[in-house]
């Protein structure tokens, strides 16, 4: 059997057998993984960020996720966990000395080892994915696994803070340690809950319950010695009212008939408007003084 032009097919041509399994280079995948923002897919520049799985990303990257959080966003998945930025930590680095930064190899004439832009503080290890790193979950710092194996302190070695081992997180874990620490998370999570709603009750309680203190045993028969002394000054009292109501109603009609009303102050008004009146000095003029017929008032004089 042959096609045209004669040629021959071959056994691969004509039968399909299984598809091979592409394996992804080992160095790609630690530069993807190390040197690109797990999100956006760009380069990790500061400000950067971890989740508590332990990927990197972008912080700028990470709080556009936040505020459009739509599903045919590409790599959504890998941030899905991530509902607001306290759920990242803010990574303390140590910048490399050693890198040249994006203008190293621009040419490209000589080989690219993938200089690391960061490296551990304590030992000196490049942060390029060929050393394990972590990050302490309290304070941010990053350190090389080597490092908090080999000095064991529960002080940060960079900032002094305290930590513990459930605090420390691997950077770009395998499987297994992605698994424990979502597992972790979970229970970090339901701890801050519980927490919360324990806050809420006690506050509640403390608002509806009244600030009473409890009585004393002595306290019935001081009331007792209250009540008579109460009752005393209540009797005294009425005697003294009925004694003094007569001499208040004598001084209260004393007290009518002397109060008078306040003359209004006169120097405040113009000469204009007093001339309106019939006691201004304009009015009182003598008849030879005034025609019959002018009048300043409504009576004639």
């Amino acid at each position: 059997m042959g096609c045209d032009g004669g040629t021959i097919p071959k056994r691969h041509e004509l039968v399909k057998g299984p598809k091979k399994v592409e394996k992804v280079d080992r160095n790609a995948e630690l530069v993807a993984r190390w040197f690109y923002c797990a999100l956006s897919q760009e380069r990790l520049r500061k400000p950067i960020v971890a989740c508590e799985l332990g990927r990197l990303y972008n912080k700028d990257a990470v709080i556009e996720f936040i505020l459009d959080k739509s599903p045919d966003k590409p790599h959504a998945d890998s941030a899905a966990h991530i509902k607001n930025m306290k759920n990242v930590i803010e990574l303390n680095l140590s910048d490399n000395p050693a890198w040249a930064g994006d203008k190293g190899n621009t040419k490209g004439d000589k080989y690219d080892d993938q200089c690391a832009q960061f490296i551990c503080p304590v030992v000196g290890l490049e942060m390029n994915g060929k050393h394990r790193f972590c990050v302490l979950l309290n304070c941010g710092c990053v350190f090389s696994e080597r490092a908090l194996k080999e000095i064991k302190s529960d002080v940060c070695h960079k900032c002094g803070a305290n930590f513990q081992e459930k605090d420390i997180i691997p950077l770009n874990g395998v499987k297994e340690e992605v698994e424990e620490l979502r597992r972790k998370m979970e229970e970090r999570k339901l701890m801050a809950k519980t927490l919360k709603k324990s806050k809420k009750t006690k506050a509640v309680e403390s608002v509806s319950l009244p600030g009473q203190d409890e009585e004393s045993p002595g306290s019935s028969q001081k009331s007792n010695e209250n009540i008579g002394t109460k009752s005393h000054c209540v009797s005294s009292t009425k005697t003294k009212v009925t004694a003094s109501s007569s001499s208040s109603e004598t001084e209260t009609k004393s007290s009518l008939s002397a109060i008078k009303r306040p003359v209004p102050v006169g120097d405040r008004k113009s000469e204009a408007y007093k001339s309106i009146f019939t006691s201004h000095s304009s009015a009182k003029r003598t008849k030879d003084q005034s025609s019959n017929w002018v009048t300043h008032t409504a009576y004639y004089f």
